[in-house]
């Protein structure tokens, strides 16, 4: 029992060979595969890193995009870089800040260093300075952190391209960044992968349309700005997508696909208005819905996610006037006997002034001589119904159930065959009449 068994025994020669031939071979298999697997990275700023990180993780031959932090003189925490930024900009400090940052590692047998610059210029707007759309501060700025002589000579022979290409088509100088990397710092776990963990988080646009000359896998030469002869250049909305952009294909799901707004909508890919018509500045995040009037933005509503109401109420304002506002938005009433639609008997339809969703038919109005219009019957699934125990009363409150703006109340006193009364607020009711056939 107490003997060792000559099976399990190396002599210690023997060992020590074993060891040196695992680890040089071990070795030898590691080079190997690092041969046969090369990899370069690069840092690279376009503002808000989680839009950057989508991006240029979609480029193939791309394995891998980290978020972080780079470049600057404090420390390389989100919460650091934030109130550095404010220390920034209120005088307190002149010590650089880090800019947000991404860094691709690529496979250059698979994807050149060019190809990838050219998609991170085509990306965002490399002219901005310290901003990228509505995100401003020296952390947003446009950034090219090298890690050799060879990327740095690559960097700033593809900016002296691009800017070309940027002059011609008017725009300014480009102010990015294009510097050896000195500090790196990886961002927060959550931020890694924001976008593929929080779907609902907007989907960068960015980039100023303009394509990389001689790119063949540029996006932006196949996709051109709509074609203003087509649309309203009076009044009309534009929705500015991107592909694979899940809060694009909810907007459309939700508020496109039943349009009967008075207001003519219509969809683009492309990052540049039609020909002719003017932003008032860059687009950053999609679906952005700007509204035109006479070519010229007026406003936009930018990261829809899900809040109809919100958008209908967004765009509600720049169709109702003043008093049909209050009766929509803060539940207001009309003086009895000064609202329109009255008198209306004609057949027809009243639809929701925004939406333009049918709420009533004209046969189911009646004269109720209260001074509002009043109805027995809405159209099925046209309201929503809820509590309302203002001033001391208990009543139901009625809501158009597509844009959710208030339209009056509903009462247990109304004709046959219901039995009730819908007292609507004439103002907030537009008729359509049927058509002569």
């Amino acid at each position: 029992m107490g003997a060792f068994s000559s099976r399990y025994f190396f002599p210690a020669g023997v060992l020590i060979a074993s060891i040196l031939y695992f680890t040089i071979n071990a070795a030898g298999s590691a080079e190997k595969v690092a041969k046969m697997n090369p990899s370069e990275t690069i840092v690279l700023g376009m503002g808000c890193f989680w839009g950057a990180e989508k991006r240029m993780g979609e480029l193939p031959g791309v394995v891998n995009v980290e978020s972080g932090y780079a470049n600057g003189e404090v420390a390389g925490t989100y919460e650091a870089v934030l109130e550095h930024e404010r220390q920034v900009k209120a005088g307190k400090s002149t010590r650089r800040n880090h800019a947000e940052v991404i860094k691709v590692t690529f496979d250059p047998t698979q994807v050149s260093l060019e190809s990838v610059l050219i998609r991170f210029w085509e990306s965002h707007n490399p002219t901005q300075g310290d901003r990228q759309g509505n995100d401003i501060g020296t952390n947003y700025r446009s950034a090219i952190y090298t890690g050799s002589e060879a990327q740095q000579a690559i960097a700033l022979k593809t900016r002296e391209v691009y800017q070309a290409a940027l002059s011609k088509n008017g725009f300014k100088t480009i102010t990015t960044d294009i510097a050896p990397l000195k500090k790196y710092f990886p961002a927060e776990t959550y931020h890694q992968d924001y976008l593929k963990k929080n779907p609902n988080g907007y989907c960068g646009l960015g980039g100023t349309g303009v394509a990389y000359p001689g790119s063949t896998a540029n996006p932006a030469k196949s996709i051109k700005p709509l074609d203003a002869a087509t649309l309203n250049s009076k009044r009309q909305l534009i929705v500015f997508e991107a592909e694979d952009c899940l809060y694009c294909k909810q907007f459309k799901a939700e508020i496109l696909d039943g349009w009967k707004s008075p207001v003519p909508i219509a969809r683009s890919l492309s990052v540049t208005p039609p020909a002719g018509w003017k932003l008032d500045k860059a687009l950053f995040a999609t679906p952005t819905i700007v509204l035109f009037e006479n070519a010229r933005e007026v406003s936009r509503y930018t990261g829809y996610n899900g809040d109809k109401a919100g958008f209908w109420k967004w765009l509600g304002f720049h169709l109702l006037t003043p008093a049909q506002q209050k009766i929509a938005f803060e539940q207001g009433t009309e003086t009895p006997g000064s609202g329109s639609h009255l008198d209306e008997k004609r057949p027809g339809t009243f639809v929701d002034p925004i939406s333009g969703a049918a709420l009533f038919r004209s046969d189911t109005k009646f004269n109720s001589g209260t001074g509002w219009p009043s109805f027995f019957n809405p159209l099925p699934g046209a309201l929503s119904e809820h509590p309302d125990n203002a001033f001391g009363m208990r009543r139901v409150e009625v809501r158009s159930a597509s844009s959710g703006i208030h339209l009056g109340h509903v009462f247990d006193d109304g004709p046959p065959p219901t039995g009730k009364r819908y007292c609507i607020n004439g103002n907030v009711l537009k008729f359509v009449p049927d058509k002569a056939d």
